[in-house]
């Protein structure tokens, strides 16, 4: 693998304090070989000033040196004087040749120090009193240096001082300019407008196209050994594709094939994502008799490449490559999944810093998408919830997209709507557990061939007029409130899916309610508890737009935490939810 491989050479400038403190490096170092991971290698700087802020070294680290945490991957550690700067050059060409040769990471540790503390206003000898009485003594490295270059004739006296005030002249007419600009005086605080949350584009597939995806899908080469028992699932979903049907991870396979026949790259990433977290997916097929691997929707002879991949056990750095490579490729569909949308608190930080809010404050748009299973299930409280909540309260000027689509073809024209849209932004889809393989998510051939994703799904009941109350709800519980109304024959409930919570979709909402001439009464269902989930938003975007009507909540009693560990405090829940939602 040559240099061209890898064009570009990253370069990551660290402090010591940081390099040695903060777990995010050492996963960093753990993605550098892994497969769909590898960048040719990084060169690592680090600025060892011995001062993490005002935390001294050995508040700072259990090892030795800083760099110590590099030696798990066996990259080399060049350990260079900061006051040396041609020993700095020296390492710095080192570090380039073996990165270009070896392609793996490599380090160099500049010992040095901070003569003015963490900042220009701090005062560091409060802390490191000693040291800094050793540094105010020191000449600086400019001046060192230039009295070295004139020892050895490499430059006279004359050109130093003529060099030094060329330098400084430089410095002082960037800052006389600076001074110059004229601060303007703002009559209002200026606010940029808001994207318009446009209608999402049709993102409709002919027939003959998905049925060459989907039998690509379920078969594998000549010779290659499928398991005995997905080639039972293979058997029921080509039995539920012959009746006119797709179930969900038809939907996504899909997706993902009609993208890269159009020319679009896929790139699915996460834990167990090659499986598909709860065995749903199966987007690569492993031979049950030798092991090799096949991945059907990476042999449709497409003009897009498709890519699945497990990545190793985190959150924070692999969402952050996932982001990263959304940035740098936004005409791609880059999918990021957890292994449970609970997981999905690992990486918070780049969530709160980078995907919500980087177009906010550097301009930089992204199309990750984020898949975090969620749904209440019995299964305890770290798996159970995707915190609908957190992303809710980062929502602002439609600067992500939150959705919980409820059928197969939902998902589908979402996943595609996602690189057809005008406007990139992330989109969070909070998918099903239970529901993947449930016949309620299941979809008609038909839905697939045209249309697009819809934020709101009517309910579809015999006498509009009858009805009085409404039910919004969205993901799995409204599948179990519809089958519960149907079970109790309750004419007088309609029961609305909201599939986009973010931006709210208040037009659409409006429209839909409008046709239940009878209904004064609006009930939003969840099953997240009362100060989680969607309410703590949706209450406030419900007052406000449906004034005229009765509007209350049914959801969980308020709690600490997301869910109950018990499974058969779960079902009394579960039960009672449905109960104040319908009766």
């Amino acid at each position: 693998m040559g240099p061209d491989h890898f064009p570009y050479l990253p370069i990551l400038i660290h402090g010591d304090a940081a390099f040695a403190g903060q777990g995010v490096v050492a996963e960093t170092l753990n993605l550098s070989q892994l497969s769909g991971y590898r960048v040719g290698g990084a060169v690592h700087i680090v600025i060892n000033n011995q001062v993490g802020f005002t935390t001294a070294p050995e508040s700072a680290r259990s090892s030795f040196y800083p760099t110590d945490i590099a030696k798990m991957i066996q990259a080399p550690i060049l350990h260079v004087n900061g006051d040396d700067p041609e020993a700095c050059a020296r390492a710095a060409r080192l570090a380039y040749d073996y990165r270009q040769e070896f392609h793996r990471d490599v380090v160099i540790d500049i010992v040095c120090y901070r003569r003015h503390g963490h900042n220009e206003g701090d005062d560091p000898s409060y802390t490191q009193p000693q040291m800094y009485k050793i540094i105010d003594q020191m000449r600086s490295v400019r001046k060192a240096y230039t009295e070295t270059l004139i020892r050895r004739g490499d430059m006279t006296l004359q050109d130093a001082e003529l060099a030094l005030d060329q330098f400084n002249e430089r410095l002082q007419s960037v800052l006389d300019e600076v001074r110059t600009v004229p601060v303007p005086e703002l009559e209002q605080i200026p606010v940029a407008e808001i994207p318009a949350d446009l209608d999402a584009p049709e993102t409709g597939v002919t027939r003959d196209r998905l049925l060459e995806i989907a039998r690509v899908t379920m078969s594998a080469p000549e010779g290659f050994t499928i398991h005995p028992k997905l080639e039972r699932q293979f058997a029921q979903r080509r039995a539920v594709l012959d009746a006119g049907d797709v179930d969900w991870a038809l939907a996504e396979a899909l997706a993902f094939g009609s993208l890269t026949l159009e020319g679009t790259n896929v790139r699915l990433m996460g834990q167990d994502s090659r499986r598909g977290t709860f065995s749903h997916r199966h987007a690569a097929l492993i031979d049950y008799d030798n092991g090799e691997q096949y991945v059907p929707l990476a042999n449709l002879n497409s003009a897009g490449f498709f890519t699945v991949r497990d990545s190793f056990l985190s959150e924070y750095a692999a969402l952050a490559f996932e982001y990263g490579y959304s940035v740098e490729t936004d005409d791609s569909l880059v999918i990021w999944e957890a292994q449970f949308g609970d997981f999905v608190n690992g990486a918070e930080i780049v969530i709160d810093n980078f995907l919500v809010a980087a177009e906010d404050k550097w301009g930089q748009t992204a199309g990750l998408v984020m898949l975090l299973p969620h749904g209440y299930e019995g299964q305890g409280p770290e798996h159970s919830s995707g915190r609908i909540e957190r992303f809710l309260s980062l929502c602002a000027r439609n600067n992500i997209r939150v959705a919980q689509p409820t059928t197969g073809a939902q998902y589908f024209h979402l996943l595609r709507s996602q690189v057809r849209r005008e406007h990139v932004t992330p989109l969070i889809v909070f998918t099903p557990k239970s529901m993947l393989r449930a016949v309620a998510t299941r979809s008609p051939l038909a839905s697939f061939e045209q249309g697009a994703f819809r934020r709101v799904l009517d309910d579809h009941v015999s006498d509009r007029a009858a009805v009085t109350r409404v039910v919004l709800a969205s993901g799995k519980v409204s599948h179990e409130a519809l089958a519960r109304r149907d079970e109790l024959a309750l004419s007088n409930v309609a029961i609305v899916r909201v599939e986009q919570i973010y931006p709210w979709p208040a037009e659409d909402i409006e429209a839909v309610l409008a046709t239940y001439p009878g209904a004064r009464e609006v009930v939003w269902l969840q099953e997240e508890p009362e100060n989680m989930g969607p309410w703590p938003f949706v209450h406030l975007q419900m007052h406000k737009a449906l004034r005229d009507r009765s509007v209350r909540h049914v959801a969980r009693a308020e709690s600490a935490s997301p869910a109950t560990g018990s499974h058969l405090v779960h079902d009394a829940e579960q039960a009672d939810l449905l109960t104040r939602a319908l009766q």
